[in-house]
């Protein structure tokens, strides 16, 4: 078990991520995340137009999600599909794009039940896909979790209750940790666990979403950060996770930058987006 996992479970640690933010290199990720946000909601189209940029901030930020679970398909071929159930590639897909759409309507409850909204996600990615009793509640003893992007040991069920539960502490009481270290904390943990029998990694990036658009950073979630992670690339994505798998210092710090310069290229997209409109070309 890892320095975070450690701490996540801890009843008497006050505040564990706020040692996270003073890494090296921590401070440089959220000053630059910081100012890219701004930049992008300094925009004159987001005066007029933030609706349409923030309906496609979610289509892209989905199609990210997807290529990292396995299914690429280029931005038109979402956007023209209307029915995804006919094959595992358009499954994945779907829920995808059902998450990121759920994603603005838990912000309220998030804040008072995280793993409510967890089971939640699970549901709605699962889209009947999963036996009944195995949706929307994390994985029991002898359950197995179809996750393929990520081949690191599977938690026990035992030890994912407890490290859930700690999360959730966490969330609820607050932090005064930045919104990037938050969400890549949230993120990182959720795919480390892999809580579910499947969708692991699409809800762990739809929480990560939520994490920034409830923090305030992104409150118009118009800085979608799985486009980054999915143009980064899935060899890119794995080995920033691995440091964070890794509990050190650097590989923490790591998967943080990552994380930031995941959520920097959903604001050059985005700042695209609205360039775009600005023309009429969209």
């Amino acid at each position: 078990m890892g320095r975070v996992a450690s701490l996540l479970m801890s009843t008497t640690a006050p505040d564990p991520l706020a040692a996270l933010a003073d890494l090296p290199g921590v401070t440089d990720s959220v000053d630059s995340v910081r100012k890219a946000v701004d930049r992008v909601y300094g925009h004159r189209v987001m005066r007029r137009r933030s609706n349409e940029v923030t309906a496609e901030a979610a289509l892209r930020g989905a199609r990210g999600s997807a290529a990292l679970s396995g299914a690429d398909w280029n931005l038109e071929e979402v956007r023209r599909r209307t029915d995804f159930s006919a094959d595992a590639e358009g499954r994945i897909v779907g829920a995808a794009l059902r998450l990121t759409a759920e994603a603005g309507q838990l912000l309220s409850i998030w804040r008072q039940s995280p793993q409510r909204v967890l089971a939640r996600l699970h549901l709605v990615a699962a889209g009947g896909a999963a036996p009944d009793d195995a949706v929307g509640r994390p994985r029991v003893a002898g359950e197995p979790v179809d996750e393929p992007l990520v081949e690191a040991p599977l938690p026990g069920a035992d030890e994912v209750a407890g490290r859930l539960e700690g999360l959730s502490r966490l969330i609820v009481a607050g932090s005064s940790a930045p919104a990037l270290v938050v969400s890549a904390i949230v993120h990182g943990e959720l795919l480390a666990l892999r809580p579910f029998g499947s969708h692991n990694g699409l809800v762990a990036r739809t929480a990560e979403r939520i994490v920034l658009i409830g923090s305030g950073l992104d409150p118009k979630s118009i800085c979608p950060a799985e486009v980054g992670h999915g143009e980064q690339g899935r060899a890119a994505y794995v080995a920033a996770f691995d440091g964070y798998l890794s509990g050190t210092p650097e590989g923490m710090a790591a998967w943080i930058a990552h994380c930031g310069r995941s959520v920097e290229l959903g604001v050059r997209e985005s700042t695209a987006v609205c360039e775009a409109l600005q023309r009429g070309a969209a």
